[in-house]
């Protein structure tokens, strides 16, 4: 189907419209966080790169973004390979209790954290984990699994089964189809489930808050949050330490983006 010129110059305007709307606020809180911080800094100029430096050590932000770190690291970590592994018995094999076993593990996608962040905190404390990475990091894991059970499943659904066949027959094991033929295969769609689930890790908010009630193992968002708390008046270190929490999901997503926006699309090419 030929597309006229009228019709490609109006999507265009409807794009850079859009793009205009987002990035907006993103290039005012780009040039709040390099403007001046007080009156007197004014005075000395309306560039100051300094304001990041001050807001790291001031905000503490190296603990928190080491924090933060070691969380997501663990999270994906453990949620992609158990993902992996849940989506492919699901989405190939078929066994008693299939159904309720996949629509159980749909409830950590369909039940929210606050509901049950209360019972687990004091659950956590019996077996003292509270105030600990794992406690941190161990309930995000099962959210993360929740979804990448599903996204993973979808995915081993759509293989070709001739495929598998083929590997069967030439004597491949389950675990040796799954780790060197469809693993390989599904990148796209194993990026974007990593994407997904260190920005989902890095943003979380309510567990670290709950599960590390000395602060111990406070995370960069919640960091942020008790920042803001300290500098309502100085916005221009508030946009910095923003700018600074923010951009490990920013370079995480322009690495990745061709694989995931490849992933994200997949499904809508069929054979």
């Amino acid at each position: 189907m030929r597309v006229s010129a009228t019709e490609r110059t109006l999507n265009y305007v409807i794009l850079i419209g859009f793009s205009l709307v987002v990035l907006t606020p993103v290039l005012s809180i780009l040039v709040t966080a390099f403007g001046p911080a007080s009156a007197s800094a004014a005075r000395q100029g309306s560039f100051h790169p300094g304001n990041f430096a001050e807001a790291w050590v001031e905000g503490r932000f190296g603990q928190y973004m080491g924090t933060s770190v070691l969380v997501a690291v663990i999270v994906v970590s453990l949620a992609v390979v158990l993902s992996i592994m849940a989506g492919y018995a699901f989405g190939t094999m078929r066994f008693r209790g299939e159904q309720f076993l996949f629509y159980l593990f749909l409830l950590g996608i369909m039940v929210p954290s606050e509901a049950i962040i209360v019972p687990l905190f004091f659950d956590l404390r019996t077996f003292g984990l509270t105030d600990t990475v794992w406690a941190v990091a161990l309930p995000q894991v099962a959210q993360s699994v929740a979804f990448g059970t599903y996204w993973m499943r979808a995915y081993f659904k759509g293989v070709n089964p001739s495929i598998m066949d083929a590997a069967r027959v030439d004597g491949a094991s389950k675990g040796r189809i799954l780790f060197s033929i469809l693993v390989p295969m599904g990148r796209p769609a194993i990026t974007t489930m990593v994407v997904l689930m260190f920005m989902w890790t890095w943003n979380e908010f309510l567990i670290p808050l709950v599960m590390s009630p000395s602060g111990e193992f406070r995370t960069a968002p919640l960091g942020l949050a008790f920042f803001q708390g300290q500098y309502t008046q100085g916005t221009a270190l508030l946009a910095a330490a923003a700018v600074m929490v923010a951009l490990p999901v920013v370079l995480l997503y322009f690495l990745m983006q061709r694989h995931f926006i490849k992933g994200m699309l997949e499904g809508a090419v069929k054979e």
